[in-house]
């Protein structure tokens, strides 16, 4: 497992990340033994149904800020997959984005539009991601209502070549890897790997390596389908009991805190994909921009940071030895 990563930045805001308790959850991050970064954050559209991105100078992340971010971790010898986000303002999720396929004229202008946006924006960071040497470019993130449109996406990626010369990933969304015919035309099958592998609150280390175990067999075909190698661009799980029944759940239902059933999930993961020849790596989600710094706020989080509970220590260790 060449790649062992955790995703930093996402919930970043502007003039977030030049901040004194930025560099230290950065440097806290990259004591954990990681090789790799996700820098992730998003740009918005205002709806779903919007054929127009624009940048917020409100609220979004800078190019100063990003740029910054890249250099401290290449300064302390982390590689950084650059990974910039479409989201909807209005909470759709970005998964939902989509277009009629032709207007009444036979048409595809809704598509057109939106992928000459949706372009403009990718280049935009494929050059910072160029000119900073990361190591990595993503061009999507759970894109699903897009993903159909593959004339689009190659010819988007086709732009992106021009500029960035790296290896590419696409973040499909887990189950619809298979979705993404446009896979071969990029470097790695990327997927967020938000997978119910517990079957009961508080669920063992043993029964959540029997449900990888399915996992990881479904995705080795579809590796060896693709030709390409699998990536767990987002994988993680709140600490709190039950969220190994459903690891995507970002809305912080009202779960009892368990450091148990978050450790288990990752332990569990890590044994049964570490060894994988098809398999490159993991971005775990996700690591604070401003992270807590006692024991005392620790034992108060059950979101999915893992600093200070036994997931980092498991983490740590599995990194060591890989």
């Amino acid at each position: 497992m060449d790649i062992k990563g955790f995703t930093y930045g996402w919930d970043s805001k502007r003039g977030s990340c030049l901040k004194e308790e930025a560099f230290k959850s950065q440097d806290l991050l990259f004591d954990t033994g990681i090789n790799w970064m996700c820098l992730a954050f998003s740009i918005h559209q205002e709806k779903f149904s919007s054929t127009e991105i624009y940048f917020d100078y409100r609220n979004s992340l800078t190019d100063k800020e990003i740029i910054h971010t890249i250099n401290r971790a290449h300064q302390r010898g982390v590689k950084v997959c650059l990974k910039p986000v479409i989201n909807s303002r209005d909470g759709v999720w970005r998964a939902l984005i989509n277009f009629p396929d032709e207007d009444m004229w036979g048409e595809d202008k809704y598509w057109d539009t939106w992928f000459e946006y949706y372009t403009a924006f990718l280049c935009h960071y494929a050059e910072i991601a160029a000119d900073t040497g990361c190591e990595m470019f993503c061009v999507g993130c759970e894109m699903s209502g897009t993903e159909r449109k593959e004339k689009h996406w190659r010819n988007t990626i086709q732009e992106v070549k021009k500029i960035y010369n790296g290896p590419l990933v696409y973040n499909a969304n887990h189950g619809r890897e298979m979705e993404v015919s446009w896979f071969d035309a990029i470097d790695y099958i990327g997927t967020s790997a938000y997978y119910k592998v517990g079957k009961k609150p508080g669920d063992s280390k043993e029964n959540m390596v029997t449900e990888w175990e399915k996992v990881a067999k479904r995705l080795k075909e579809v590796s060896e389908y693709f030709k390409k190698p699998v990536i767990f661009m987002e994988i993680g799980v709140r600490s709190a009991k039950g969220c190994a029944m459903m690891p995507w759940d970002f809305n912080h239902t009202e779960f009892e805190r368990s450091e148990d059933e978050q450790g288990n999930f990752y332990d569990s993961c890590l044994e049964v994909f570490s060894g994988e020849d098809w398999f490159k790596g993991i971005f775990w989600w996700d690591w604070s921009t401003c992270i807590y710094d006692t024991m005392e706020e620790a034992k108060q989080d059950t979101g999915f940071n893992i600093h200070l509970k036994k997931a980092e220590e498991i983490m740590k260790n599995w990194y060591l030895k890989l």
